[in-house]
C-alpha cells in the first residue's frame, strides 16, 4: 500500500512539473509576442538598419531607421503606383535608449532644421532571433534589415 501511495505521488509530481513546463513555455511565447518582460538592455543596436514597408492603394511607403551610436537617420521613400515616380525625405537626429525603449527625434530635414521634428517612441523586442522595433503609438513593426535579408 505504501509503495502504491509513493508511486502515485511520484507520477503526480512528474505530471505537474510537465504541465508547469508547458504552461511556462506558452506564457513565455505570449510575452515575447507582446514584447514585454524581455531583457534586451545588452542587445547592441549600433549600426543597425530597421525597415518598415506600408502598401496603400495609390502608393507604397518604405521607411528606414539607421542607428549609429546615439545618432539616427530616418528615411521616407514614397513610390507612386500610377506614375512610377519616387520621392524621399531624409531626416537626421538623435536617439535615446532606456532599457527596451528607443526614442527617436529627427529634427533636420536634409541638414536644415525643421520646426516640428519627427518623433517616434519604439519598443525593442526580439522574436525568434529577429530584432524588431514596435512603434508604441501606431503598433507598426520595424524589422532589422540584417534579419530580413538573411540567407535561409
Amino acid at each position: 500500500m505504501r509503495k502504491i501511495f509513493i508511486g502515485i505521488l511520484f507520477f503526480g509530481t512528474l505530471s505537474l512539473s510537465a504541465q508547469y513546463g508547458t504552461l511556462n513555455e506558452i506564457l513565455n511565447r505570449l510575452e515575447e509576442r507582446k514584447g514585454i518582460n524581455q531583457h534586451l538592455e545588452t542587445e547592441n543596436i549600433d549600426n543597425k538598419k530597421f525597415v518598415f514597408i506600408k502598401d496603400a492603394e495609390d502608393h507604397t511607403e518604405r521607411d528606414f531607421i539607421v542607428i549609429k551610436g546615439n545618432q539616427a537617420t530616418y528615411v521616407e521613400v514614397f513610390d507612386d503606383k500610377a506614375t512610377g515616380e519616387s520621392s524621399s525625405n531624409v531626416f537626421t537626429g538623435d536617439i535615446v535608449r532606456k532599457k527596451n525603449i528607443v526614442s527617436l527625434r529627427a529634427d533636420k530635414l536634409e541638414n536644415k532644421k525643421v520646426p516640428m521634428p519627427v518623433t517616434k517612441t519604439l519598443l525593442l523586442t526580439k522574436q525568434k532571433d529577429i530584432l524588431y522595433l514596435i512603434d508604441v503609438n501606431t503598433k507598426d513593426r520595424w524589422i532589422d534589415e540584417a534579419s530580413y535579408s538573411k540567407k535561409k
